[in-house]
C-alpha cells in the first residue's frame, strides 16, 4: 500500500456513509447513490493529489458527486451492472417509524426544485459552509442565502411534515 492509499482509505472510511445519504436526499434510490458515490471515490483516488491540494477537500469531494449525479440523469440508459454479492442492511429498532420518517423527509425533499434540494442537503445534512456550497455549486453565496431560505420556507409550509415536528400531535 502506498502512503497516500492509507490517507484515502482513511478519508473513505470517514465519509462513505454520509456521501451516500447525501446523493439519496439529492433524488437518488439508495443503489443509484451508491453508485454515484463509488464514481466519486473513484475519481477522487485517480486524482488524489488534486483532492489533498484542495483548499477543502469536503467541498471538492461534493462537488465531484453533485456533477456525477447531474452527468448521471443527463444519460438515457439507467441500467445496472450485476456485482456480486450484497451486504445485509443493518438491522433497526422499529422499522415502521423509520420508514415513515424516512419517507416523509424524501417526499418533502422531492417537492422542492433540483437547486433548492441541492442547498439544503449540502447545508443541513453534509453541514457545508455558504462558502463551501457556493464553491460545489459554483454559484454565488447569497444565491446559496436565497436558495436556502426560500426551501426552509417551502419545507415549514410542507403539511406532510408538521406531524414530524410534533409526534405528540395526531395527524387528521
Amino acid at each position: 500500500m502506498k502512503p497516500d492509499d492509507a490517507e484515502y482509505l482513511s478519508f473513505v472510511t470517514a465519509r462513505y456513509r454520509t456521501l451516500v445519504r447525501a446523493a439519496v436526499l439529492f433524488g437518488c434510490s439508495r443503489q443509484d447513490a451508491e453508485d454515484a458515490v463509488q464514481d466519486t471515490l473513484i475519481r477522487c483516488y485517480s486524482g488524489w493529489s488534486r483532492v489533498v491540494a484542495a483548499d477543502d477537500r469536503d467541498a471538492y469531494v461534493y462537488r465531484i458527486l453533485v456533477n456525477g449525479i447531474s452527468r448521471s440523469r443527463r444519460r438515457r440508459w439507467r441500467g445496472e451492472l450485476p456485482h456480486g454479492e450484497v451486504p445485509e442492511p443493518a438491522a433497526v429498532e422499529d422499522p415502521a417509524a423509520d420508514v415513515v420518517l424516512s419517507q416523509s423527509v424524501h417526499a418533502a425533499l422531492g417537492r422542492l426544485g433540483p437547486d433548492q434540494r441541492q442547498v439544503v442537503v449540502l447545508r443541513y445534512f453534509a453541514d457545508l459552509s455558504e462558502a463551501q456550497i457556493s464553491r460545489v455549486l459554483g454559484i454565488r453565496p447569497g444565491t446559496v442565502k436565497s436558495r436556502a431560505s426560500r426551501a426552509l420556507v417551502a419545507l415549514g409550509a410542507d403539511t406532510s411534515l408538521a406531524a414530524l415536528s410534533h409526534p405528540s400531535q395526531e395527524t387528521p
